[in-house]
């Protein structure tokens, strides 16, 4: 059952030095006012507004949405000179209270910035919240302030009220500027749900979603994820956070979360939240395929992260500079082993049973291994150049790079099981080593290699070497069917047969990427040309050239008929060309199935089996 929510509890009332309002100044707009107070402030004070959020390894330059930026002391106004991009300095005197307002425009409804309208508001404090500089380990305020324009609004937030209204207006504290700047808010007439899951309360916030959503199902299948992980990182003792938050955001297309030390905020399609199952029916066991188990391995996958990078984190990590790149080469360990383990989560939580469990494992193998940039960047270079190339994405991406969050969790799939095969330990027991002997805090890569040296009872520097530091390939064939999984491979899908990732929206058959060493490279394809049809050759001397109009891969093998060559008919730039084509040697997919029960038990069943 969905729990009531409490009357909200107020704690004493501190007067910090550095005060935050946020306010609506016009929703149709997309306008949030803020008035930052400043009660002891350096002699021309500097500030700063972050140019990226922790989690999302890109400059985004959050200043470009700042506007009409103005000071006040002593109710004279005072000067503010910009200093670059995203520093300013307020001509003031020490010692006197001064204040700054300014608009910021919030009209991106991803997880990492800002988004209001008339219906919803949500915020990071980096997009709106101008640091301090020399106070930022201060603690600092905030005043999510309500007007007309909220009227029938609720907020949601991870910070500690101080004097909150029933709804969420009012004030909330913060140790410092990283503890406000880690507190996502979101604001309007959202669905709300409480539940407890190891002696801490969670709540769950909709917004988007419809009346048909099955929130009983999402409510209980969420405790049950944060129940299996809680025991995961520490048994029966309690976790290192009071109350978390989720919040969700269900739009017609999206889909992404980032992680918070007690809070993450999603994105998913609305098509992909539970429905209830039709009267007298039991809702019908999840596929691979489905949504919902989409869904709920995002919601695994951020709330693993309240221990994987929010707490255990880089050393580079250590302190945070919100003004330039932080660059590490663990985002492999840190984004990818969460990887691994969000759907293993899923499975030990009993949301998903064997079978589903490998398919989902299968798929991440195929995307690993159809990227032809596994060849030519290793996963620590990955992580490394994150900043450049994974949010960069580009038509050469997948012929130039690899994912640090689906080989990473390759890398700790094999992990894994060869600890398990070799009898001595598990990933499991190496992650609870690694919070234990850290304290929950900055770790390095010696500290995963002395962690897995001592459970393992050997060195596994050769293994990080070639997984994670080379493009060598990793033994997943072996290592799964040592630990009761039947390997094998079926039919690829076309579009990679031919090296190709395609569009066919509207009908138009439009290329995204031509894969290194393919079919399509071979023949000349480029990303961006629209495939409009084929020709073949007469099959009699003196015959009619053969043409067809294509819309989509699919209608190829029927078209060809066995033929070894066909020329692809394709538009460039407004120009048509004609690209003779060799139709490729089949290629094949991973394939995984439940082989020995038994033996997958002791992996994909206890999480504190080892």
């Amino acid at each position: 059952m969905i729990a009531k929510a409490p009357r909200k509890r107020s704690v004493p009332a501190a007067a910090p030095g550095v005060r935050y309002t946020v306010a609506v100044s016009s929703a149709h707009a997309h306008l949030f006012a803020v008035t930052l107070q400043i009660q002891q402030p350096a002699k021309n004070q500097r500030l700063s507004l972050p140019v990226w959020i922790p989690g999302s390894y890109l400059v985004r330059e959050f200043s470009q949405n700042l506007q009409a930026l103005s000071a006040w002391q002593n109710g004279e106004p005072v000067a503010v000179k910009q200093l670059d991009k995203h520093r300013w300095q307020a001509q003031a005197e020490a010692g006197e209270p001064l204040e700054l307002r300014y608009e910021v425009y919030a009209f991106d409804a991803s997880v990492r910035t800002a988004f209001l309208d008339a219906e919803r508001g949500f915020f990071n404090a980096t997009s709106l919240c101008l640091q301090v500089l020399g106070q930022e380990d201060q603690p600092h305020a905030l005043e999510i302030a309500a007007s007309d324009a909220t009227q029938g609004w609720e907020v949601a937030t991870g910070l500690t009220p101080s004097d909150a209204d029933a709804k969420g207006f009012g004030h909330y504290l913060a140790q410092n500027y990283d503890e406000l700047a880690d507190s996502p808010v979101e604001m309007g007439r959202f669905w709300s749900a409480r539940f407890t899951a190891g002696g801490v309360e969670h709540r769950f916030v909709v917004a988007g979603a419809g009346a048909w959503m099955d929130g009983e199902r999402l409510i209980e299948d969420t405790r049950r994820i944060c129940e299996t992980q809680i025991a995961f990182w520490h048994g029966r003792d309690a976790p290192p956070f009071s109350r978390y938050v989720f919040m969700l955001y269900a739009s017609a297309d999206g889909y992404g979360g980032l992680e918070h030390r007690n809070s993450t905020a999603l994105i998913c399609q609305r098509a992909d939240l539970p429905r209830p199952a039709a009267p007298g029916e039991k809702p019908a066991p999840l596929k691979a395929t489905d949504g919902y188990t989409t869904l709920l391995g995002l919601i695994s996958h951020e709330y693993f992260h309240t221990w994987n990078v929010k707490r255990l984190r880089p050393a580079e990590f250590a302190r945070y500079d919100y003004n330039e790149e932080n660059y590490t080469e663990l985002l492999w360990f840190f984004e990818g082993f969460t990887s691994y383990y969000d759907d293993l989560m899923l499975r030990r939580a009993g949301l998903i049973d064997d079978a589903t469990y490998l398919k989902l494992v299968a798929k991440t193998i195929n995307q690993v291994q159809q990227t032809p940039g596994r060849l030519v960047q290793t996963v620590a270079q990955a992580s490394f150049d994150a900043w450049v190339k994974y949010y960069r994405m580009n038509e050469n991406t997948p012929n130039a790079t690899v994912s640090y969050y689906t080989k990473g969790s390759l890398v700790a799939l094999c992990l894994d099981l060869t600890l398990r095969t070799e009898g001595h330990s598990s990933l499991d027991a190496v992650m609870r080593e690694l919070w234990q002997r850290t304290e929950g805090g900055p770790m390095r890569e010696a500290d995963l290699l002395r962690a897995l040296k001592r459970l393992g009872q050997r060195s596994y520097e050769g293994e990080i070497a070639a997984w994670v530091h080379s493009t060598d390939e990793l033994p997943l064939s072996s290592v799964l069917q040592g630990q009761g999984a039947k390997f094998s491979h079926d039919k690829a899908p076309l579009a990679q047969q031919l090296g190709l990732r395609v569009s066919e929206a509207s009908g138009a058959l439009v290329l995204k990427a031509v894969l290194r060493g393919g079919a399509a490279e071979a023949a000349g394809l480029a990303a961006g040309d629209e495939w409009l049809g084929v020709e073949f050759a007469p099959v009699k001397r003196g015959g009619a050239v053969e043409a067809w109009r294509i819309h989509k891969l699919d209608e190829l093998p029927g078209l060809r008929a066995r033929r070894a060559e066909l020329t692809a008919v394709v538009s460039r730039d407004k120009r048509l060309l004609r690209l003779p084509l060799k139709w490729p040697t089949e290629s094949h997919a991973v394939m995984l199935a439940v082989n020995d029960a038994a033996r997958l038990a002791t992996w994909l069943g206890d999480a504190r089996h080892a």
